[in-house]
């Protein structure tokens, strides 16, 4: 039975100013089969109706995980990045994603997933199908159920063997998230009783960006959401608790990820 995202947890996954997206742009996840619940995160599918209306931009702070996207012209395989990503919606539109968990991606590609910067892998080189023929068939299908269940399927008839090195990755990660008192790499290192530098190259092989950056994109994504619910309005307390000692710093951080500076996300948010 598909579980729809009415039943997953309504987190924002990183879309800035969640809370305000209307009835235009919807957003449905799906968790996938128990098969594929090693490496897959959920499934996810955005559509929008724009028809007669003025075009926007959405802004997504970027999740340490690679998804594979399906949209006319423009399927492939995407790593992780490190900055925000802007996302024009006009018109009318769908897309369909898979979000893998971290180091979920790495058993399918056996390739470093740091090697997807700027380089985005065709579908053609995992799956056995190529970006026309899954965009027609997939984007094709009428309701959700259908294209969640090919998709499963499609990726089950791929499933890689299991890979303990990638179920390690994916629990630091979720130490990452989960512990905001992890704010250093060595803070990392010593809980987890691994070298740095080893810990460093996994990051690079099944993650796909640092440790380091993984740490600033879940801080500056926690300030963000703080900012918008306007629970951190005071910008220095804020930073202290993100553990941030220098202010400059945590403005230069929130700026090359948020694309503004906290006071100017701060005002930009308190005027809507």
């Amino acid at each position: 039975m598909m579980q729809s995202a009415n039943d997953m947890k309504r987190a924002s996954m990183g879309i800035l100013k969640f809370d305000e997206i209307d009835a235009t742009y919807q957003l449905n996840r799906y968790a996938p089969s128990e098969a594929l619940r090693s490496w897959v995160k959920h499934f996810w599918i955005v559509s929008w109706d724009l028809t007669g209306k003025q075009p926007y931009s959405q802004h997504i702070v970027p999740n340490p995980c690679v998804n594979l996207i399906v949209e006319h012209g423009n399927t492939f395989f995407y790593g992780p990045s490190k900055r925000k990503f802007t996302y024009m919606i006009k018109e009318k539109g769908s897309v369909f994603g898979v979000k893998f968990k971290p180091g979920g991606c790495y058993p399918y590609l056996r390739t470093p997933i740091s090697a997807l910067h700027g380089n985005p892998l065709h579908v053609g080189q995992i799956l056995h199908v190529t970006s026309d023929e899954l965009e027609d068939y997939l984007l094709g299908m009428k309701t959700d159920a259908e294209k969640v269940s090919y998709m499963d399927q499609l990726l089950c008839e791929h499933l890689p063997a299991e890979d303990a090195k990638a179920q390690f990755v994916g629990e630091i990660v979720s130490q990452i998230e989960l512990n905001r008192d992890m704010l250093r790499v060595d803070d990392l290192a010593a809980f987890w009783n691994i070298h740095t530098r080893q810990l460093q190259r996994l990051f690079n092989k099944y993650v796909g960006i640092s440790p380091k950056a993984v740490i600033k994109l879940y801080r500056l994504q926690n300030a963000a959401e703080s900012i918008e619910q306007g629970s951190h309005y005071d910008l220095i307390q804020l930073s202290q608790n993100l553990g941030y000692h220098d202010q400059s710093h945590f403005i230069k951080d929130f700026k090359s990820i948020i694309g503004s500076t906290p006071e100017d996300y701060v005002n930009n948010h308190s005027k809507n």
